[in-house]
């Protein structure tokens, strides 16, 4: 075949894979082999199993958290979770998510998704000020673990602490969002770091660029089919309640590789089932329009233009999922509000305990998530000191003490009070913060409505302590 028709030939499978791609763009991937000289036998370029694997250790993370008996299985109960933080060396067991009736997990240990991965290596260290103690985020995380392998269930009563949620939804942020947005999304994007033009490694199936984008996609944790499904659909995934949506092949099982949807893309989905944003269809959009900019250079470098428009998709990757974020903390905000007036409510020791364990359940995710937003890429700057100190170290426990810091054995001191009306206050202040902040639109839990009566009735009864 003459060398003009050779090169007509492979224009016109290139254009008909593209047309292809651009009909089905809902899914991200299968993308094709696009490394010059690649002599593997792989014909789909996409892969992001590692971070995958990081969900799932991070899932197990917060169930190992509720383990604890209140010391006696501590010092296990200790390095179990450090396992999971810091990665073994041969396989782990997949605590969550694991099988759910009919909604079938296709893997059951973490070699199956991919070998020799931790939290701890992708985990933000810089300083963490919205924790006692002048730790980093890594260290932040090593002394929640300590603590709640001394709890009994996750739960500490005494300061308020609920340490699966507050592991979780700080990890989410300090581990996914941070990896993401402040440096795959960030300094990889530049020309001269994984460059598109060369494999990404010795022998892979995929440039610097693809992969690059390929992992910070993992980390988001959505579906590849995501784009595809509603918001309602997203979130039924991640609650194990429907195999038929999740199970995008048909073959009956589950795949975590690419039919399951993680934290960061659950938070998304529930805030759009309100109908009021659209977080989950523009960061999946953006994801996949970059990563088919990507694949359309075909081997070669971007251009200056490309990575400006590649840039562009990551920003609105990034501003959306610090919403996300903000979204999160909001709805929780307004959760501990609520919670309060139920204590207050309560008829009974009984009643006001549970009542009480849900407040301390629903802090843990505000905090977590207050500190994840911190983990980012960008500097919140008073926002964050403004946030750090209406929610405090701990929230308002039983006695009305808080907690102010931790002594030289890490144990926390609460030689504080505050009122419950105060700090119910603080929580709307949070609100406020938050949707000044970040514009946020889904605000789920709003009670900014009361702030105006709420400091009147403070204001009649002596005042109040916020920031």
């Amino acid at each position: 075949m003459p060398r003009t028709s050779l090169k007509l030939t492979t224009a016109l499978v290139a254009s008909t894979f593209f047309a292809s791609a651009t009909n089905a763009a809902e899914t991200y991937g299968p993308f094709p082999v696009t490394v010059k000289g690649y002599e593997g036998n792989k014909t789909n370029s996409v892969s992001y199993s590692g971070q995958i694997a990081r969900h799932v250790l991070h899932d197990s993370l917060k169930k190992l958290a509720s383990k604890g008996d209140g010391g006696g299985n501590a010092v296990e109960i200790e390095a179990a979770l450090l396992l999971y933080f810091n990665g073994a060396e041969g396989d782990l067991d997949i605590l969550a998510p694991t099988s759910k009736g009919d909604f079938t997990i296709k893997q059951n240990t973490l070699n199956e998704i991919s070998e020799g991965k931790n939290i701890s290596g992708k985990f933000y260290d810089g300083a963490m000020p919205a924790w006692p103690g002048d730790l980093t985020g890594r260290e932040v995380l090593a002394h929640m673990i300590k603590h709640a392998s001394q709890s009994e269930g996750g739960y500490d009563a005494a300061n308020g602490y609920d340490w699966g949620q507050l592991i979780s939804k700080f990890t989410m942020g300090a581990m996914a969002y941070n990896q993401a947005v402040d440096n795959y999304l960030d300094e990889k994007l530049e020309a001269d770091t994984k460059p598109n033009g060369k494999p990404y490694k010795d022998g892979a199936a995929y440039t610097g660029k693809e992969h690059v984008w390929d992992e910070a996609f993992g980390y988001f944790g959505a579906a590849a089919h995501s784009l595809s499904l509603s918001a309602e659909d997203n979130y039924n995934i991640a609650k194990m309640k429907d195999l038929t949506v999740a199970d995008a092949n048909g073959d009956g099982v589950v795949d975590l590789k690419t039919e399951y949807v993680f934290g960061p893309a659950y938070y998304a989905a529930g805030a759009d089932k309100t109908g009021k944003t659209t977080y989950m269809i523009d960061i999946m959009t953006a994801f996949i329009e970059g990563r088919k900019l990507i694949t359309s250079a075909q081997g070669e470098s971007l251009t200056d233009e490309q990575r400006a428009q590649l840039k562009s998709y990551a920003a609105t990757i990034e501003e959306n999922w610090e919403k996300v974020l903000a979204e999160a903390a909001f709805k929780y905000a307004g959760s501990v509000y609520k919670d309060i007036t139920k204590i207050g409510e309560a008829a009974d020791d009984e009643t006001r305990a549970k009542a009480y364990r849900a407040y301390v359940k629903h802090w843990g995710e505000l905090k977590g998530f207050a500190m994840a937003l911190q983990s980012g890429k960008n500097n919140l700057g008073r926002t964050a000191v403004h946030l750090n100190r209406l929610i405090g170290y701990g929230p308002v426990t039983l006695d009305e003490t808080i907690v102010s810091g931790i002594d030289a054995d890490g144990n926390f001191v609460r030689d504080r009070k505050l009122s419950w009306s105060s700090y119910q206050l603080n929580m709307l202040r949070v609100q406020e913060q938050l949707l000044n902040a970040f514009g946020i639109e889904a605000r789920a839990n709003d009670a900014t409505a009361e702030l105006a009566g709420l400091v009147e009735s403070l204001n009649t009864d002596g005042g109040a302590e916020t920031d």
